[in-house]
């Protein structure tokens, strides 16, 4: 700070200063150069592989300028892109493999029980029919005609349970979740115990006593199957029709963009309203895209890029003290001041961008009519007459796109996009449009307007991990006024659940007959 000046407090400058000041600004600016250049010889740089971007991902790391005239002479940007990682990042990197590795236990972990509980299931009810022919064959009674009946029962039932409990327990996991799930551990240890209380009164009355009666061990066999029937059926009703009536309301909001959507949920624990939110989310969602947030970011930042508070008295004396408290007032008043006029500024600047986005898209549409134009469905007689230059739909898309790949370029560079889509992505979904006969317009739509998450490459969903944040336990359900977040790399899911009310409806009847009518007529109107 300036020493030399005699004045005391401090001075605001928000545009011009003296040499001197400038002199110091450049030299603190220098040393700011240089203790910025020394930390960075911390990080670690990794090179990812080349030719991903179709131009380039300079609007993800918060460039504003951009140049209109890029890709003039050019159609597509090849190379290495280079990210730096601190050593914090490399840590929590390592801590998320770890974490993948310890969900990939758990989950094979809880297949082998499942596979190992299905197996004794199956089991039992064969062996209440075999141990008797292996223990004491001599002793077993003959089995007559109704007890041969009941072996067609037994096998049909268990054929019927073995294909319901397939089509409801091995399913494709959709997701890893935090907690167990509470239902499904129920279900689990209820037919754990059952099995066990038929094992043991089966070895103590059967066994123990060396049963004669080979009917009656059998229709035993069959009441264990009706059984096992009976809680696969409670298992469809806890799984999956206790959550199909609507009970929630719950609203979703994106914390970065504010982008906001409205979901009905049924009887679902808080783990379990997570994962159905998350499935919507990749399907309604528009993509989330951070270019388009840097823009109010480098607004603000240029706002106060001029602000600068010195202490023209230099340190000590009394004055010193409250020097924090006095700077921090001076540039919440310059800032303030700087707001009146800011909206005009914001207003300019979103109608430049209107004009420039709608400058492009007109650009585009053209161009890709007239790419359009030079390719030609050929019949199969036409391609008999003329087989030299006829072309499969990815040569077609090859030939096409290099007259459409600028004006595509800038528009999407404008739209803040590039990063969205690659050069061979946008080939095969033109590919794909010329082998179904689409038109232009249905080419664009994907460009034009922006998609859900699925509708890109599977970079912007596949490895992402989501953490639930919730102050009531996961495993419990949901309530009126529960608030939980969904947390990813990028941003943050806010998710409110409201009850939907009690709805009380009466009924009040009108008789048809009692629709009758009177014409009114005045001395002005005219009939």
């Amino acid at each position: 700070m300036d020493t030399e000046s005699t004045y005391s407090g401090y001075s605001y400058y928000s545009g011009r200063s003296r040499g001197s000041h400038r002199h110091g600004e450049r030299s603190r600016d220098r040393h700011k150069s240089r203790s910025k250049d020394s930390r960075s010889e911390k990080s670690v740089t990794i090179n990812t592989p080349p030719a991903e971007p179709l131009l380039g991902d300079s609007a993800v790391r918060g460039e504003t300028v951009q140049d209109d005239n890029w890709g003039e002479t050019t159609t597509a940007v090849t190379g290495t892109s280079e990210h730096s990682l601190s050593q914090e990042d490399i840590v929590r990197i390592t801590k998320d493999l770890e974490d993948s590795v310890g969900l990939d236990c758990r989950r094979y972990f809880t297949l082998t029980l499942a596979v190992i509980l299905g197996l004794l299931v199956f089991l039992t009810p064969l062996a209440f029919l075999v141990l008797p022919h292996l223990l004491w064959p001599e002793k077993l009674q003959s089995c007559g005609t109704a007890c041969e009946g009941l072996f067609i029962s037994v096998a049909f039932k268990l054929l019927i349970l073995l294909l319901a409990v397939w089509a409801l327990f091995f399913r494709p996991p959709r997701a890893g979740l935090p907690r167990v799930f509470v239902f499904r551990a129920l279900l689990a240890v209820l037919v754990v115990l059952f099995v066990l209380s038929y094992w043991l009164f089966y070895g103590v009355r059967i066994l123990d006593s060396q049963d004669e009666n080979y009917q009656g061990i059998v229709q035993y066999a069959v009441s264990l199957v009706d059984a096992l029937l009976f809680i696969h059926y409670l298992a469809i009703v806890l799984l999956e029709l206790r959550q199909l009536q609507p009970c929630f309301s719950v609203c979703v909001t994106r914390s970065t963009d504010g982008e906001t959507k409205h979901y009905n949920l049924g009887q679902l624990s808080i783990q379990r309203a997570a994962l159905a939110i998350l499935e919507h989310y990749y399907c309604d969602f528009p993509v989330h895209n951070p270019a388009l947030l840097s823009a109010s970011k480098s607004r603000a930042a240029k706002h106060l890029a001029g602000l600068k508070v010195y202490n023209v008295d230099g340190p000590g004396n009394n004055a010193a003290a409250g020097m924090a408290h006095s700077q921090s007032r001076a540039m919440i008043a310059a800032a303030a001041r700087r707001r009146d006029t800011s909206h005009n500024e914001l207003y300019y600047e979103e109608a430049e961008h209107e004009r420039r986005v709608r400058k492009r898209k007109a650009r585009l549409v053209v161009a890709v009519e007239e790419a359009f134009t030079h390719i030609k469905r050929l019949q199969e007689e036409e391609q008999k007459k003329s087989p030299g230059d006829v072309m499969d739909p990815r040569e077609a898309a090859q030939a096409i796109f290099p007259s459409m790949a600028r004006a595509l370029q800038k528009y999407l560079r404008t739209t803040k996009q590039q990063h969205c889509h690659s050069m061979e992505s946008i080939q095969q979904h033109l590919a794909f449009c010329i082998t179904n006969n689409m038109t232009p317009k249905a080419f664009l739509e994907s460009y034009l307007t922006p998609g859900p998450t699925l509708q890109y490459s599977r970079d912007h969903w596949l490895s992402r991990q989501w953490t639930l944040i919730s102050e009531a336990s996961v495993t419990s359900g949901l309530k009126d006024g529960s608030i939980f977040l969904l947390k990813c790399v990028d941003f943050s899911l806010v998710v409110t659940a409201k009850k939907i009310p009690y709805i009380q409806m009466s009924e009040e009847y009108i008789d048809p007959k009692s629709h009758k009518f009177v014409l009114r007529l005045q001395s002005e109107t005219s009939v």
